[in-house]
């Protein structure tokens, strides 16, 4: 037997919290389009987002080591994927709405140049005097005007509530009601939880895929009371596991560690929050509704700090980062120069301003075909 479609919002809204955002409220869309049978508006959302071309891009697309380094480390896709599994198993916990935080982990890096932050950070420096680059502010560009699949609108039509979800501290973009609804409403805890859920990700991906590139070392790590807390336990009793087996464990129990505070410390904010008004205020004193607790944000700090100064900082991966740059200066040199190279179908479609294009074009790209193109011209 085939359930409505109302018997579907009745039963998945009854799961959620009064502080989610239900389902009911996540049928708005910019173009107003019909219901479907029996999918909810968040799971139209979902598959749009998977079944879009930039979506499929993140696989070729450096997290933090580029596709060439090897097949075992992370991509902008696997790590969003990660994100997404995260941010769904904290939302179910709370009862907080899982399908919105699963979208909004699936499209918040969409909009990420080629090369990693190296990319994304010069393409905001060529920029700087044409509007500026930024990956959260380009995935709602992706989404909204440069993702065509439908012949009445530009981009994925995606629900109000998950284009609202990715936007980062929901200031500085283009002036619109969607703007100002998500300025004045604060974000949803779902977009918040995705955010802690990003970070752990990366946290602990970032451990392993350094360590296997030989760019960390357990001496580095044991100056982190999370790894070296964690590693002892591990290392005690598993006695007989080879060092391999070990690692896996250790950050395996660290993100484990990590969701179990986020989780606990969100439940202990919301046993003193009585309504909506209350969760309204406190977004606009400034102050995040949610965080881990306040020692274990500090090890969280300790920890990234050790990454960004050997890892991130490690002289190997500064070197492929200054070969994504070059190639990006280059590509954007190549462009401004030779506008007519830009694919027509991408120029007449945007009806844009020059340099704006050529930002769209280039972060658009993977990481191969970035090469491929700057090892052309």
């Amino acid at each position: 037997m085939i359930k409505s479609i109302e018997q579907i919002f009745q039963e998945e809204d009854s799961k959620l919290n009064p502080y989610s955002i239900s389902h009911k409220d996540s049928i708005y869309r910019v173009h107003e389009e019909d219901s479907h049978t029996y999918r909810l508006p968040l799971q139209r959302d979902r598959d749009r987002i998977f079944h879009s071309r930039y979506f499929k891009r993140l696989q070729y697309k450096t997290q933090v080591f580029t596709n060439t380094e090897g097949d075992n480390f992370r991509t902008r896709l696997t790590h969003t994927l990660e994100v997404s599994a995260i941010a769904r198993s904290i939302s179910i916990t709370l009862g907080f709405n899982s399908y919105l935080a699963e979208c909004i982990a699936l499209a918040h890096d969409i909009g990420h140049a080629p090369f990693g932050h190296a990319g994304q950070d010069i393409l905001s420096e060529l920029m700087k005097s044409y509007g500026g680059f930024e990956h959260n502010k380009q995935s709602l560009r992706i989404l909204q005007n440069l993702e065509n699949r439908y012949p009445n609108f530009d981009g994925l039509n995606l629900t109000t509530a998950t284009l609202k979800g990715i936007m980062k501290h929901g200031g500085d973009y283009k002036k619109t009601k969607l703007n100002e609804d998500r300025n004045l409403e604060g974000p949803s805890i779902e977009s918040l939880i995705t955010d802690y859920s990003d970070e752990i990700a990366y946290t602990c991906h970032d451990i392993e895929d350094g360590l296997e590139m030989n760019f960390l070392n357990f001496e580095i790590l044991d100056q982190s009371k999370l790894w070296n807390k964690n590693y002892s336990i591990t290392k005690e009793k598993n006695k007989n596991s080879n060092k391999d087996i070990l690692i896996r464990i250790t950050i395996r129990n660290i993100l484990d560690e990590l969701v179990t505070d986020l989780t606990n410390s969100i439940a202990k904010t919301f046993e003193n929050i009585k309504s909506k008004d209350d969760l309204k205020k406190i977004w606009l004193t400034g102050t995040k509704p949610i965080s881990h607790f306040p020692k274990t944000e500090e090890k969280i700090l300790e920890l990234k700090s050790i990454l960004f100064h050997s890892l991130y900082k490690h002289p190997k991966v500064l070197e492929m980062s200054n070969k994504g740059i070059s190639r990006i200066e280059k590509l954007f040199e190549y462009y401004k120069n030779n506008f007519e190279k830009i694919p027509d179908d991408f120029k007449n479609k945007l009806h844009e301003e020059k340099f704006r294009i050529i930002s769209d074009y280039i972060s658009g790209m993977t990481d191969r075909y970035a090469i491929q193109i700057s090892d052309s011209i």
